[in-house]
Parts: structure tokens; sequence; C-alpha cells
């Protein structure tokens, strides 16, 4: 170490002042404080504290108070919403599909389910009426839970819903298969049947060509093209059958008109096969054949009057005896 290092540094720390020599010392003669001006001051600072105090807790009372209704409020609106979603879907497809019977659905127990969903209370609803925040934030958590209840049920309503409508719809297009295949069974058998029967075979030709396209819509999944086939089928049958019905009226009337004609025939030649003979004063044709005698009675006994005087009638000819004829007491004239 070097000695003279060493004295500099002490001449530079005996240069050195301390700091209580620089101070200044407070003077004598200087005014003294009240003694009352400290607790003055402590009592002033304690009352802005209590104010401030005041002022503050009223502030965020007033801040709760106002959060409390603007959340009471946002779940009103949301009960509101639910509520408005889930009536809308009461009173419309639900009331629906409720109108839908058991034997409609091919499976009855959606029909059962929907019931169940109907049956549901909905809460009451309450709103935001409370005035201090508790009481407000009560009331917030009641209308979240009744908005939870309004969408649940909506959900559940809808799914009962939808299940019944597809029911309905599954079972309507059974019966609409069902329909068509006993139509065309019933369409086949009379193409058929009536083959030379019909008074018009055109009505054949449309019954064929139906059942033609109603093989190729039967598979499919549209009830209401099925339905539309089996109406058409079925107009094609009716045509059939009028025109069936057509021609064997046709072939009565033929029938009829062919049985008059040969019962007048007969009846003709029966007419021509008869005789004629003269009985009593008049001229008679008897039955018999075309060579049949003709005859004449009258009256033989004396006297005068008409029977007496009725001149004999013309018999000549093949059948007569002109002049040659002779009486007798039989009262007939023989050859």
């Amino acid at each position: 170490m070097n000695p003279e290092n060493e004295n500099d540094k002490m001449e530079i720390l005996e240069t050195v002042e301390t700091p209580a020599k620089n101070i200044t010392e407070p003077s004598t003669g200087e005014r003294k404080r009240p003694k009352w001006l400290l607790p003055l001051i402590a009592a002033i600072c304690a009352v802005v504290l209590v104010v401030a105090g005041i002022v503050g807790w009223n502030a965020y009372s007033g801040a709760k108070l106002a959060e409390a209704r603007e959340a009471c409020a946002a779940a009103a609106d949301t009960v509101r919403s639910n509520a408005n979603e889930y009536n809308a879907l009461l009173n419309g497809d639900a009331a629906d599909a409720a109108a839908v019977k058991a034997e409609q659905v091919e499976d009855s127990k959606t029909v059962e389910s929907l019931g169940k969903e109907l049956k549901a209370m909905a809460p009451e609803y309450e709103g935001c009426v409370a005035e201090d925040a508790q009481g407000l934030d009560a009331a917030t958590v009641k209308l979240n839970e009744q908005a939870d209840w309004y969408g649940t049920h909506e959900k559940s309503l809808s799914k009962a819903v939808r299940a019944v409508t597809e029911s309905k719809a599954a079972k309507r297009l059974d019966d609409a298969k069902t329909n068509l295949t006993a139509k065309l069974d019933e369409a086949s058998r009379l193409l058929a049947d009536s083959d030379g029967k019909v008074a018009d075979n055109a009505t054949r030709d449309a019954l064929s060509n139906a059942i033609d396209a109603a093989n190729g819509l039967k598979d499919g999944n549209d009830p209401a093209k099925i339905d539309g086939a089996r109406k058409t089928v079925e107009d094609a049958i009716n045509g059939v059958n009028a025109s069936v019905q057509a021609k064997t009226d046709a072939d009565a009337q033929a029938a009829a008109a062919a049985a008059a004609a040969a019962q007048a025939q007969a009846q003709a030649r029966s007419a021509y096969s008869g005789g004629s003979s003269y009985s009593g004063g008049a001229y008679r044709r008897t039955e018999g054949s075309a060579s049949g005698s003709n005859t004449y009675r009258g009256t033989t006994s004396g006297g005068s009057g008409p029977a007496a005087a009725a001149p004999k009638p013309n018999l000549n000819g093949a059948y007569g005896c002109g002049n040659s004829c002779t009486g007798k007491d039989d009262g007939y004239y023989h050859h």
C-alpha cells in the first residue's frame, strides 16, 4: 500500500463537514401552533372520509342496482323470446300434429308421446318487479330458469311433433303402395278376362298402358304420385267395365231382335196353313191343309122368310158342286 495515498484520503475526509452542522436551527422567535388545530384537522378529515364513504357507497349501490336491472332485463328478454318460439310451435305444428289419430300413423307411440308433451305446464312469467339489487338478482335467477324451461321444452315438443309427422307420412306411403298393388291385381285380371268382350278395344289398350305406368311408380317414395297412378288405373278399369257392359247390352238387344224376327216368321207360316168354311148362312174357312173343303150350312125346312129364301152360295170351282148339288133333309147340299 502506498503511504502517500493514505495521507491524501485522510485529508479529504477531514475537510468534509457533517450534515448536522449545515442544518439551520429554528429560530426561537417563531409562532407556536394552537393545540386545538390538530384535533380540528383530524375531525375534518374524518368527516370528509365519512362523506366520501357515503358518496362512494351510494355510487357503488347505484351501479350495482343498475347492473342488476340490466341483467334482469336481459333475462326477461330471453324468456319472452323462448316463450314466443315455444308458443308458436304449440299453436302451429303441434296443434296440427295433435289432430292426428293413432290409426293414421305407423307407430301409435308417437301420438302418445306428443300427448304427454302437450300436457306440460309452462312457468308463469313474473318479470323484473323488485326495487333493490338483491330482489332483481333473485328475479334474474328465476327468469333464467324459465328461459331454460322454454328452450328445453321447445326442443322436446318439436321432436315429438316431427315423430308424429314422419310416422303419418310413412303410413300414408305404405297405404298408397298397398292400394296400388291391389288395384294392379284387379286391373291385370280384368285385362285378361275382357279379351273379346268389349265394345271398344281401345279401352283395353288404355288399361294396359296404365298398368305399365303404375308398375314403374309403385316402388317410389312419393305417395302423391303413387295415388295418382292408382287413380289412373282405376279410371281405366271403369272404362273397360263400361265397354264390356256396352257389348253385353248390344248382344242382348241383337239376340232379342233375332228372337222377335223368328217368332214373327213362325206366326206368318202358321197363319198361311189355315182352311175356310161357311156355317149358318156365313162362309167359313176351316183350319187344315191348303186342300181343305168348303161347307155350307143352311135351312132346309119349308116356309117363307129370309131363311127359306136365302140363296145358295156360289160354290163353283174345285171346291163346289155347281148346279148338280141336291138338298137333303139334313140341311146340307151333296153331290
